[in-house]
């Protein structure tokens, strides 16, 4: 008995000391912000790629080499991904949408009243464990009211503590390299569309001419390779895409989610454990 009123005493006073000293908020809030950029820059990307391909789809590449006008349709190519980034688009908005709200959550869960009700229920806590003659469940009751005030106090700030850890070792280099690979892409897309703006015409002697159908025989080749290589682009591009669509889903809302649950659990079992001891 003697040892359980210890080791209560500890908790309470570890509790006082972690909510008001801010030792699991200033790192949890320091995720939370780099999260929310991740998700930020990461939909500026592709919200960019997809107004990239929507101009680039209605774009044809011409060239003439030799006289022989040689026509290249880019939307052929863009048409497998273009449905894909903006429903990626959407997903991204939600997962901003997500690491803001967190945000907010972190925001009340330092709040001052917070703060206020693990400091009321550590004292009750300590007053009903030492408190000499003291009724048992009264003390079981204090237990089970200082384990709720410090689930709500320190729930959200440990969910995003760990979710950034599981972020950090499993997906972040994954996150990074897919992110890469789509504004290459964009860039790629890009600088095929700009090459398919018309060129001025005007007065050249035979000589240019030549010169001229020179280098459009050697446009339509470059042309060619070059969609050939945005088609191969294009395939792995939607594998990223699918990649950052399970990354940011899995950050945003499964872990989380996970993380509230396991903790809910574990909130729930050291109730019912101090419960069945009242009985």
């Amino acid at each position: 008995m003697q040892k359980r009123k210890i080791l209560w005493s500890l908790i309470a006073v570890i509790a006082a000391a972690l909510a008001f000293g801010g030792v699991v908020d200033s790192p949890s809030e320091r995720y939370a912000d780099a999260a929310l950029k991740r998700a930020l820059v990461t939909f500026a990307v592709a919200r960019t790629l997809n107004g990239v391909i929507s101009v680039a789809q209605g774009t044809e590449v011409a060239v003439e080499p030799g006289g022989v006008r040689v026509t290249f349709t880019l939307g052929q190519v863009l048409d497998p991904i273009n449905d894909l980034v903006e429903r990626f688009s959407g997903v991204m908005l939600v997962a901003a949408s997500s690491l803001g709200l967190q945000n907010v959550l972190l925001g009340m869960s330092g709040w001052w009243g917070i703060n206020l009700l693990v400091l009321v229920s550590c004292a009750y806590a300590l007053f009903a464990i030492w408190m000499p003659a003291t009724d048992t469940r009264r003390a079981e009751r204090a237990e089970r009211i200082l384990l709720v005030s410090l689930f709500v106090r320190f729930a959200v700030p440990l969910v995003v503590i760990a979710t950034n850890l599981v972020f950090d070792t499993f997906l972040a280099a994954q996150q990074d390299a897919a992110t890469v690979a789509l504004d290459t892409t964009r860039v790629e897309i890009q600088e095929i569309s700009d090459a398919a703006a018309p060129r001025p015409q005007q007065d050249a002697s035979l000589a240019d001419r030549l010169g001229a159908i020179i280098d459009d025989s050697v446009s339509a080749m470059n042309v060619r390779e070059r969609l050939d290589r945005l088609g191969d682009r294009v395939s792995d591009t939607s594998e990223h895409v699918v990649m950052l669509i399970v990354i940011f889903v899995l950050e945003t809302i499964l872990l989380p989610i996970g993380f509230v649950w396991l903790l809910a659990q574990v909130l729930k079992l050291l109730v019912s454990r101090a419960t069945r001891r009242s009985d």
